[in-house]
């Protein structure tokens, strides 16, 4: 995606409060790619509910099936686990948290079955392999039933082409940066975004779980947007802060006059510019506590990751910790990339956001100067990390490097696996 396309700003005249809704513009979307798909695969499908076909027939499954997989439809998503036979609706319009469905019907490739929450029925129809499409119909008393057509996204995606350019030599000379570290353990992945490799991904150590620190600042902000998008929550909106708000570590709103009212652009705007840890713990305020992010993370089932406290507010001596792996953040990032989780929009207003980070001593120290960057650091005193999206036109990338125990040799290790990573991928380095 060349970067002029991604510099439009979030306008605040979208961000209404009211209702929950889901959008005019997704609105949209659905129907004309509902009515699109439909007339490709036809209207024949599982048993009807209430006279209602739930889904649409399928051709066959390519590609490597997962155990469980996440329908992006616009304005929400259909989260599917065969393992433990359960589902999730979370929408604009409602969330029904984890449902059982013993019923679940799994079979060449694909989920299917009808559960029912809240008074209303979903009948789903999700491919176990990323890229492909499903259908969940959401059908509720005396309305019109909604089908929500959308890509199948599984963790991680398959590649668009595996012929070409590969990245997989590129895990070798990861991991013996990741071996060479005597500190520190290290994971790290590694995904395509520009198709110059085919959207190929790569870990070492991709599920390793250290403690997130600030990394775990990109799941609230995209909770946050998400809201936005939604029509529930306005950028505009003024939150009164305190001094009893203010917290240590990082952040520029501690250094202001306080109380003051500041608005959720603002607060949103340090959380990720400063790593601000007031903005931060304000904000989990304003979305109602940890339960919504970890929703959000549950929808997509991103197992490694949890927001289990605030900041600098001695979670250790109650037990809890923020975690996330390499695996949970290139999950996230590819999913807002790929607007799949946030409208364009709100994607660029993420980006851009990441872009003007001002903790630039890991990735970007690592690269020649002028590379275009949008990243998030994570600092505690055992842990290291750097995330986000590498943004070198025709080789755009999302990379996720985290690292545990000490700061100052966990940040070198960083360094060394950005330099490796920008030297394949970047054209006129190594050829990959």
């Amino acid at each position: 995606m060349e970067m002029a396309k991604m510099r439009s700003r979030h306008s605040s005249s979208r961000s209404r409060e009211g209702p929950v809704r889901v959008p005019p513009k997704w609105r949209r979307w659905t129907a004309v790619g509902a009515a699109a798909l439909l007339a490709l695969v036809g209207t024949s499908g599982p048993t009807a509910v209430d006279g209602v076909e739930p889904a649409a027939a399928w051709g066959p499954v390519r590609g490597p099936v997962s155990a469980a997989a996440w329908l992006a439809f616009a304005g929400g998503v259909l989260s599917v686990d065969t393992g433990h036979r359960t589902v999730r609706y979370r929408a604009c319009d409602g969330d029904t948290g984890r449902v059982a469905d013993p019923r679940m019907r799994v079979a060449g490739g694909t989920a299917s079955g009808v559960v029912t929450a809240g008074g209303t029925t979903y009948a789903y129809r999700v491919p176990l392999a990323g890229r492909t499409r499903g259908v969940v119909e959401v059908l509720r008393r005396h309305r019109q039933p909604d089908r929500l057509v959308g890509e199948v996204v599984t963790d991680p995606q398959p590649p668009t082409d595996s012929a070409g350019r590969r990245l997989p030599p590129l895990t070798g000379q990861l991991a013996r940066v990741a071996a060479g570290t005597t500190n520190n353990r290290a994971g790290v992945t590694v995904r395509d975004l520009s198709g110059r490799y085919g959207h190929q991904q790569i870990a070492v150590n991709g599920t390793f779980r250290p403690k997130a620190a600030s990394v775990i600042k990109l799941w609230i902000l995209v909770e946050l947007l998400r809201r936005v998008d939604c029509g529930q929550l306005s950028l505009d909106r003024g939150v009164l802060v305190t001094r009893a708000d203010v917290v240590g570590g990082t952040g520029k709103l501690k250094f202001e006059a306080i109380p003051q009212v500041v608005t959720i652009h603002r607060l949103t705007e340090y959380m990720i510019e400063y790593s601000d840890n007031t903005a931060a713990n304000v904000l989990i305020d304003q979305l109602g506590g940890f339960a919504p992010v970890n929703a959000l993370i549950d929808s997509m089932n991103q197992r490694e990751t949890v927001l289990a406290h605030k900041f600098f507010d001695d979670a250790n001596d109650r037990g809890g910790e923020n975690y996330t792996s390499p695996d949970d953040v290139i999950s996230l990032l590819g999913a807002v990339w790929d607007a799949q989780i946030l409208t364009e929009s709100s994607r660029d207003l993420m980006i851009d956001f990441m872009r003007k980070q001002t903790l630039n001593t890991k990735i970007p120290a690592a690269l020649p100067p002028r590379t275009p960057l949008a990243h998030k650091t994570g600092d505690l005193s055992d842990v290291s990390h750097d995330v986000g999206y590498c943004l070198t036109p025709r080789a755009e990338i999302a990379v996720a490097f985290l690292t545990a125990g000490p700061f100052q040799s966990g940040s070198e290790t960083v360094r060394q696996l950005a330099r490796t990573v920008h030297d394949y991928v970047t054209p006129g380095c190594t050829p990959g």
